[in-house]
């Protein structure tokens, strides 16, 4: 008997499930509560302090909120002494903001930020440890990057006098050196992100899949013995049978379930969960959410997170409400201040530009202004509007989201662009029409008052409206 008590007493498994059934999933905060939810922070310098009509507007907004949140998608150090070097794989460039930076975000508000992305370790673990450093030193809360895959996946706390906020965050799309692993045996650890791996094929319709399979039947080495007949594998891209030709992903499971774990636990240990993603999929020209993640989403949910948040194609992607929790499948940028220097060689190699002639900014520009096709471009003005989200919550439930319409200027010349600023009443509208549209897929019914645009996730019933099943 005592040894089946004791077991009883010690199964983790069993006392977590009694422990989550209870209500430890349940938003927990005091009435009132209210999150600032932005997308990516590409900012190279210290915006407070400069002349930028129309900012200040948008950082009274973020000060006034319990948790101001942003992806953090540059690297802070002085380039003047800083001992580490650009790495020979990049997220698209080389971003990096001068010391500066840190006593500035905490200016505008921000108090928590994710650090898992594409661009987190494009200067190396030293880039990643003075960013750390900096964002320490200015009391921001920042979670999925670390020394180790433990630390990296951990989640992160922020007190608040409304309750204790969780954040964990990890990346879909990042550089493959860096991500994050754990000590095995004599063999330490790796610092870098916490990294969401997704297994990529694409789809095609049959008679497409059989000129594919001719393709590598006629290939030397084949070996049929090793195939699978439902996939073809050409020089590492897997093409499988569709209705239409398009991307599917299919998520690493082992990766799945330490997530979840994380999410499960860091909600177990606080009031109000956020979970984030950064994730590219299926690329930057793509308005619709990649195929796996309206699924992986709504286990976040189920798992504790309260609400889920997408950023990295830096543009908008559709709002859905499950349970009455948020999901925003991207919250597109939100600066884009990209003055960045130093770029590092291998930029100047990859656009044809020579140091001893060319600047950095003119690097710049060839990355920016790349063609809307090559996924890495940013001529087209969608990638300029965006908004600033505002989720209030009263007796623990989400009574509002409020979506707030900004411009980030891209008809301005360079270097004063990608600051952001509230939308024009024209302008303005045409962004909430367009996440109108993108969010009726979901069930989500966005209203527009004078520029603003509403969700009420709760009806007179006090059930969820939208997709809640």
């Amino acid at each position: 008997m005592e040894k089946q008590r004791q077991g009883r007493l010690c199964d983790p498994v069993e006392q977590v499930g009694a422990y989550d059934t209870t209500g430890s999933l349940d938003t927990n905060v005091a009435d009132g509560f209210t999150l600032v939810a932005v997308g990516d922070l590409i900012v190279t310098r210290a915006l407070t302090k400069g002349n930028h009509p129309g900012f200040g507007a948008i950082v009274e907004t973020l000060r006034e909120a319990d948790v101001t949140f942003g992806n953090m998608e540059t690297n802070i150090f002085d380039a003047r002494s800083f001992t580490g070097s650009p790495q020979a794989e990049h997220g698209g460039a080389y971003h990096v903001s001068v010391p500066e930076l840190g006593p500035d975000l905490k200016a505008m508000g921000f108090n928590l930020v994710s650090y898992a992305n594409n661009h987190t370790f494009e200067w190396g673990a030293e880039g990643m440890r003075e960013t750390c450093r900096a964002l320490d030193e200015n009391g921001i809360v920042y979670a999925g990057v670390g020394e180790n895959l433990s630390q990296a996946g951990a989640a992160r706390f922020l007190e608040t006098p409304r309750g204790r906020v969780s954040l964990v965050s990890f990346a879909s799309t990042f550089t493959p050196m860096s991500r994050a692993c754990d000590p095995a045996g004599e063999a330490p650890g790796r610092p870098g992100v916490n990294a969401l791996r997704l297994r990529e094929d694409i789809t095609v319709p049959e008679a497409m899949f059989d000129n594919l399979r001719q393709v590598r039947d006629a290939l030397p080495y084949y070996n049929p013995a090793h195939g699978d007949p439902d996939c073809v594998t050409i020089a590492g891209a897997r093409f499988k049978l569709g209705d239409e030709v398009g991307y599917s992903y299919q998520p690493d499971p082992a990766d799945v379930t330490r997530i979840l774990r994380n999410v499960r636990q860091g909600k177990q240990f606080s009031d109000f969960c956020i979970v984030t993603n950064h994730g590219h999929e299926p690329g930057n020209w793509s308005q619709l959410t990649p195929d796996y993640e309206q699924a992986f989403a709504r286990k976040m949910i189920d798992a504790g997170a309260d609400v889920y948040i997408v950023h990295g194609p830096h543009q908008l992607r559709g709002i859905e409400i499950y349970k009455g929790r948020p999901i925003l499948y991207s919250v597109g940028n939100f600066i884009m201040d990209d003055l960045r220097t130093p770029t590092g060689a291998d930029m100047y190699a990859e656009y044809g530009r020579d140091p001893r002639v060319h600047t950095d900014a003119e690097v710049t520009v060839s990355e920016m202004s790349k063609e809307y096709a090559a996924d890495l471009g940013f001529r087209d003005p969608v990638f300029y509007e965006s908004i600033v989200t505002i989720c209030r919550f009263e007796q623990n439930q989400l009574v509002e989201l409020r979506l707030y319409p900004i411009d980030l200027g891209h008809s301005k010349r360079f270097a004063n662009r990608g600051v952001p600023s509230f939308a024009a009443p024209p302008l303005a509208r045409s962004i909430l029409q367009r996440l109108q549209k993108l969010s009726e897929p979901f069930g989500t019914e966005i209203m527009i008052e004078e520029s603003v645009g509403i969700v009420k996730p709760f009806d007179r019933s006090g059930l969820s409206a939208g997709s809640n099943s």
